[in-house]
């Protein structure tokens, strides 16, 4: 391997495990321990206007690549998009137009943060109470009402964190506003290595699969370096070859041949299921959210495979 970033023990022991919040300087570089995992920091910026405004623009053009396409409706286009939700009665179609309406609130927001940072940069004083700034903040709050109602874009189900990121980025301080990511990375980490054991539980245990767990587990330690790290680091692109090769490997994994007559799982659906695993992982690891729903659904998936030899083209009904 050439990369220059290495595989890094996130989990830390039982009987190690410090209070959530703790900061260490590991390897010399500082992490902060939530959910069981020691996950990388980065330097808070100044919180002033022009960050959060940089900040928001980050976070909506991060909304946008993972939801479900045709969102990215302009602010401009709010009062159409808003009479178009509200004049639907098809509840289909009136999902999508709200969504649709949500993505036009946060192109509001933005546009009026980018432009009072403007007249802030050109001397005029901007207060918490200024009328816009009121405006802004209505607009994102509705937006992330409206957000139960996006699917992510793999559509198997919404990411209500994404939305709500702009928000509480206008809203509360930036330094607390870094704490909470860290703290959805810790979930994003769990629900990674959750699906993994899923995985390697179920398929090690078939003779087709035996030699899985190897390529699982160098994918999920890759999906776990890849969920810490910002888009802005330098090792991104050592972070984001280590990740994308990784999960190659899983997906091409060949099983091994079983004499004819013993076989008992459908193999084609065991490596669709592989590669689902993957897909699932690799959603999770670029969004920075846990997605709780499609990991419960897929470790489902995985027990029925191993019990009945096949794998259900949707996710099994959960308990209620």
């Amino acid at each position: 391997m050439t990369s220059n970033v290495h595989p890094f023990k996130h989990q830390a022991p039982d009987d190690e495990r410090p209070a959530e919040g703790t900061r260490r300087i590991i390897d010399e570089q500082e992490r902060v321990y939530y959910d069981g995992y020691w996950i990388k920091t980065y330097p808070v910026p100044e919180d002033t206007l022009d960050a959060k405004k940089r900040l928001i623009e980050a976070l909506t053009r991060r909304l946008f690549n993972h939801t479900e396409h045709g969102l990215n409706v302009p602010g401009t286009r709010l009062a159409e998009a808003r009479q178009c939700y509200q004049a639907e009665s098809d509840p289909a179609r009136k999902r999508v137009k709200g969504a649709m309406l949500a993505g036009s609130l946060f192109n509001r927001a933005t546009d009026i943060f980018r432009k009072l940072v403007e007249l802030q940069a050109a001397g005029v004083e901007i207060r918490s109470d200024d009328a816009l700034m009121r405006e802004c903040g209505r607009c994102l709050l509705e937006a992330m009402e409206l957000g139960r109602l996006v699917l992510h874009r793999s559509g198997e189900e919404g990411i209500d964190e994404l939305w709500g990121e702009p928000f509480r980025a206008f809203s509360i301080p930036l330094e607390d506003f870094f704490e909470s990511r860290y703290i959805k990375i810790g979930q994003s980490m769990r629900d990674i290595d959750r699906i993994a054991e899923a995985m390697v539980a179920n398929f090690t245990r078939i003779p087709a699969f035996s030699d899985i767990e190897a390529p699982i587990r160098d994918f999920v330690d890759a999906a776990k370096i890849k969920t810490e790290i910002l888009r802005t680091d330098p090792d991104i692109f050592d972070v984001w070859a280590l990740f994308v090769t990784a999960a190659e490997r899983l997906a091409n994994f060949t099983p091994q041949a079983a004499p004819v007559g013993t076989l008992k799982h459908s193999v084609s659906d065991g490596l669709q299921l592989i590669r689902s695993g993957r897909d699932l992982v690799f959603n999770i690891a670029r969004a920075r959210t846990p997605m709780p729903k499609s990991t419960r659904d897929y470790i489902v998936r995985c027990e029925i495979y191993l019990e009945t030899g096949w794998s259900p083209m949707i996710p099994a009904p959960l308990p209620a």
